[in-house]
């Protein structure tokens, strides 16, 4: 009795091992995800969404690749302009996988490198003033784009976008732009209260002239009335 309850639990035990290790062998990969696989230690084929069988102990998945728009935003780091202003710059970058196999072989950390690389921005801002640094993020963007996908196009990687999040110059310099902005501001109202006061002043004299025309012109049809009243009388008086 004992013999046959040991023989079953044996059983069932190989059993759930064998299930183990069939469920190992089955992958599904849903949409927008991709698989690199290895079979003994080779590169043997990118799997795609569905699903998939793996030989056990022979295949494995070398690596599981997001295929969907990533968006990576990298700290600050310190940049120099052409007339020598150290500021500090964050960017934002945006990519996608094209090829899972170039990304899971091309370089050890994908993510580290391209922030790595975004250090091509001294290089962009170090042909700029700063004045030209501030108004040209576009310019700058741009430029960090191209640069970016050149460099990653041999690890699969297509950088569709890349922004400056914030361009922070040094404390002395933010406070005299915001001097010269706040001095701005108040040049424009001024302007704008001068204009006010001049149309006001424009329409006031706009009124008094032609309340003095009308006054003429009322005096001019009283003094006819007048004349042709008097004109009457002396008719009356004459007959």
């Amino acid at each position: 009795m004992l013999g046959m309850i040991g023989g079953f639990m044996a059983f069932i035990i190989v059993a759930v091992v064998i299930l183990v290790i069939l469920s190992s062998c089955i992958r599904i990969v849903p949409q927008a995800q991709a698989l690199v696989v290895e079979r003994l230690g080779g590169y043997l084929g990118t799997y795609g969404v569905g699903v998939h069988f793996l030989i056990p102990f022979i295949d494995r998945v070398a690596k599981k690749v997001n295929l969907k728009e990533q968006v990576e935003d990298f700290p600050p780091q310190p940049v120099i302009t052409k007339d020598n202003v150290t500021m500090q710059i964050d960017t934002v970058v945006f990519f996608y996988i094209t090829d899972p196999k170039m990304y899971a072989y091309g370089v050890e950390r994908p993510i580290l490198a391209i922030e790595n690389l975004t250090a091509t921005l001294r290089n962009i801002i170090g042909d700029l003033e700063l004045d030209e640094t501030l108004t040209s993020r576009e310019t700058i963007n741009a430029k960090m784009q191209e640069s970016l996908d050149l460099a990653t196009d041999p690890w699969g990687i297509k950088v569709t976008r890349v922004e400056l999040k914030n361009i922070i110059p040094p404390a002395a310099i933010q406070e005299a732009m915001e001097k010269q902005m706040k001095a701005e501001r108040e040049r424009r109202e001024a302007i704008l209260k001068a204009e006010g006061e001049k149309k006001s002043m424009i329409l006031v004299a706009e009124g008094n002239k032609e309340s003095a025309v009308l006054n003429a012109e009322a005096e001019k049809e009283a003094a006819i009335l007048r004349a042709e009243a008097e004109k009457e009388k002396k008719i009356k008086e004459a007959q």
